[in-house]
């Protein structure tokens, strides 16, 4: 297996791509800036210099991958087409190449509340509306794919199990960004994952559960 990761420089994207390499999985990262993803990825990840919005590129740029895990995000911006061209139209380049490439498997990080237009976060140029909209674009694509809309992202080690649910059941609650990745990545070898949307947070004061029990659980 060799994983193509887009937002890789990204917080959540280098716990993945660190998830990835200690799984023993190739990767090939997708950088704008190839020196920072020098200094800030593992020395055995293949970097490749790009963007989503470079549409032309990215069936290259992928070349022998197998599956392909999104973490490219909107940052905070002035610019009010941020998210829409980031989270939405990057994203949709992003599967039609990976659909030209007859990738197996596409993972996305999406958002918890990516339902609720009247959200605070769509504040923020309407993030959350743009990434359900990629959300769609994906599940109707016809690729195999595994939506993950994590709770808060935090970047401690929260103490706590994981909880998985489907589709606009959790609207609140948080999670680590590396149990993000870990998640992410398992969702490449469970069947259960396939063509499915979850939901994740951590909670305190619950028993522990198989990846794989969660996953068929939704």
């Amino acid at each position: 297996m060799k994983a193509f990761v887009a937002g890789a420089t990204g917080q959540t994207g280098r716990h993945i791509i660190t998830e990835l390499i200690n799984r023993n999985i190739s990767v090939r990262a997708l950088v704008r800036d190839l020196e920072l993803a020098k200094q800030s990825l593992p020395t055995e990840v293949e970097l490749v210099q790009g963007n989503v919005l470079s549409a032309s590129a990215l069936t290259e740029a992928i070349a022998d991958c197998d599956v392909l895990v999104c973490a490219t995000g909107a940052k905070p911006s002035l610019n009010p087409l941020e998210p829409y061209l980031v989270d939405y139209i990057g994203t949709k380049n992003l599967i039609n190449a990976a659909k030209a490439k007859n990738i197996q498997h596409f993972v996305i990080i999406s958002s918890l509340c990516t339902s609720k237009l009247f959200h605070p976060l769509n504040l923020f140029w309407l993030v959350l509306f743009w990434k359900k909209q990629a959300e769609r674009y994906l599940q109707t694509c016809g690729l195999t794919y595994t939506i993950i809309r994590p709770g808060g992202l935090v970047n401690n080690e929260k103490l706590g199990e994981l909880v998985m649910s489907s589709a606009d059941t959790l609207f609140e609650g948080s999670i680590p960004r590396t149990k993000v990745a870990q998640v992410a990545v398992d969702a490449l070898f469970e069947s259960a994952a396939q063509n499915k949307l979850v939901e994740i947070v951590t909670k305190a004061d619950i028993s522990s559960r198989p990846i794989a029990e969660l996953f068929a659980s939704v």
